[in-house]
Order: structure tokens, then sequence, then C-alpha cells
């Protein structure tokens, strides 16, 4: 039986509270929050505990959930590995490699586990999909494509935080993948664009509001990724692998929101996803009952640092093909 606490009452905050709250091995969610009221309401919701900040928490809990802004993750990290408890933390580390780096150093130096928040391995298609993949049954790997659409611009603030594009939602591509197909990305290719008036937030913060790549992959697999802040019919995200012996399609259901033109063909059935949390649900409770196993000792880290920082130097990689026009070797970053 643990008690954890959860730094972040935002709405991924909010959902993983309630995940804890309702799994048989925790016996207590403590919430703390800048907002001090919105961690008050979400403690009440889940009849949880309100702590002032992360500090008043230490000796308390066993477990520290980190679901804060990107620029507090670190120091969050370091006062959960400090204090010897094990910590989860959303993507990214850092938003640059050098603390990144030192992250990673200061938690295998305490010898504690941080497991970092990528839902895709969580999700029963992405999960599927790397099994069929480890067995063979797609062959030798020719291609793979990673679709990630979002429906509406973000709000500025978050923007001017996020890290951008590359760093904050093609970083779940480049991480899947690796994660399904087992290979590392060894060179990167990117265009981006913020030139539409629907991407004004992200013109004014020096980000890109579409992006389309290639990846070159260890095993030989070429990769292509798309993505924008724009899709008006709904949140979309897919991938496709085709190899020697067969391909699948993961994420293609009946609330994809692409009709296909044609009358005889299949149409949705239901309604587009809203958002991540409406899309990935299961995937974050089961990521988080994961971190509870990883916690009681019962299960090893699903998504240790060193796979987080692969896939981080993936989308600088990105980030610099795009800003200096050609094609990004990962060992420029090593």
């Amino acid at each position: 039986m643990v008690r954890i606490g959860v730094v972040g009452a935002g709405r991924l905050g909010s959902f993983h509270a309630q995940t804890l709250a309702d799994h048989t091995a925790v016996t207590e969610v403590v919430v703390t929050d800048p907002l001090l009221e919105r961690a008050e309401a979400l403690a009440t919701d889940i009849g949880g505990r309100v702590a002032p900040e992360a500090q008043s928490m230490l000796g308390s809990i066993d477990a520290m959930v980190v679901a804060a802004a990107t620029n507090v993750h670190a120091e969050m990290i370091l006062l959960a590995a400090d204090t010897g408890i094990p910590v989860f933390c959303e993507k990214p580390i850092t938003l640059d490699l050098e603390s990144t780096d030192e992250v990673i150093a200061f938690v295998q130096a305490a010898e504690i586990p941080l497991q970092v928040g990528f839902q895709r391995r969580f999700d029963a298609g992405y999960s599927a999909a790397r099994d069929m993949a480890r067995a063979g049954e797609f062959g030798e790997i020719y291609l793979v494509r990673a679709t990630s659409l979002d429906p509406a611009p973000s709000p500025e603030p978050f923007v001017r935080t996020s890290g951008g594009l590359f760093r904050d939602f093609l970083i779940h591509d480049f991480d899947a993948i690796r994660f399904v197909t087992g290979q590392e990305i060894e060179e990167v290719f990117a265009v981006g664009t913020a030139g539409f008036p629907e991407f004004d937030v992200y013109a004014r913060n020096d980000d890109e509001g579409t992006a389309v790549g290639t990846l070159r992959l260890s095993g030989g697999a070429q990769a292509s990724f798309e993505a924008t802040r724009h899709n008006p019919i709904g949140y979309d995200v897919r991938m496709e692998i085709h190899g020697s012996s067969g391909g699948i399609a993961v994420g293609w259901d009946n609330r994809m929101p692409l009709a296909p033109i044609s009358l005889e063909a299949p149409h949705p059935t239901g309604p587009p996803y809203r958002d991540f949390l409406d899309r990935f649900a299961p995937a974050y409770r089961a990521e988080m009952s994961a971190f509870v196993d990883l916690v009681l000792g019962r299960a090893p880290n699903p998504c240790p640092p060193e796979d987080a920082r692969a896939a981080f130097v993936a989308a600088l990689a990105a980030g610099r093909s795009v800003a200096e026009g050609r094609p990004v070797l990962i060992s420029e970053f090593e």
C-alpha cells in the first residue's frame, strides 16, 4: 500500500490523481498546485489531501507524480530523488539536453526509479503493434508513418512554456516509433511552418504550427511523421507499419475524424475524439497502474529516462533540421 503525491492539478494531473485514488493499492493521494484553490477542489473530488507545496509532501508520501508545467519538472524530479522516493514525470524531463542529462545522472546516482510519461506505450493498439513487430509478423519493416493532429491551437501561456511542436507533441511519435519498431532513430529531416493565420500564436513564439519530416532508422526502415496544431474535424493520432510480411494501422477506428470521399467506403460512426484525454484515457490509466507496480517493486520501469532522452534528442534534431534546412544526425548530439 502506498501514498502518492501529485504535483499539478490541471487536466492531466487531475486525471492521474483520480486514477490513483481509484487504485486499490493507493491509500492516500496528496495534491499540490500553485493555484491552491484548484488543488483543494481536486482533493475534495477524489477524497485526497492538499499540500501547500511539494516540499511539504515529503515524509508523508512514498512516491511522486509530476504533472506540472515543464519548467518545474527538473526541480520536482530532483526533490523526489533527493528524498529517495520513486517519481513519475510527464515528458519532457527538461527543455534542453544538458539539464536533461544532469537530471538523469542525479536520478541514477540516487538509485531511484524515474518513469517518464509516454502514454502511447500503454495504448492497446501501439502495444499490440509492438508485440507483432517483436514476433516478426511484419517481416522486415520497410515503412512507418506517424500522424498526430490536434484539433485546435493551444492557449498562448501554454505555447510559451511547452517547448514547441517537436519537444511537446511530436516527441510522442518519436518515442512510439522506437517503441513499436525496436529500432533507433539515426537521422531526422523536418520542415515546419506557422505561416497561416490559425497559427499566429505559434509564429509569435518562434514555434511551428504544422510540420512534416522523415526519419532513418537503425534497422533500415524509413519513417515519416506529420503533425498540425489545427485539425478542426477532431483529434487524430495514428501509425502505420508496412513490411515484407504484412502491415497494420494503429488508431484506425470508428471515431477517426477523417471520412473517405467514396460513398461505398465505411465512414466514421462515432463522434470524433475531442482531445488527448478522450483518445488515450485507458492508456493513461494503465500508465498510472504501471507506476504503482513500479513503486511496489512488482514490475520493471516501462519507460526509463534513457528512452525519454532518445525521443527528446530526436525532437531536438527535428528542430535543428527546420532551422538549418538539412538532415540532422542523432550522433551530432552525442
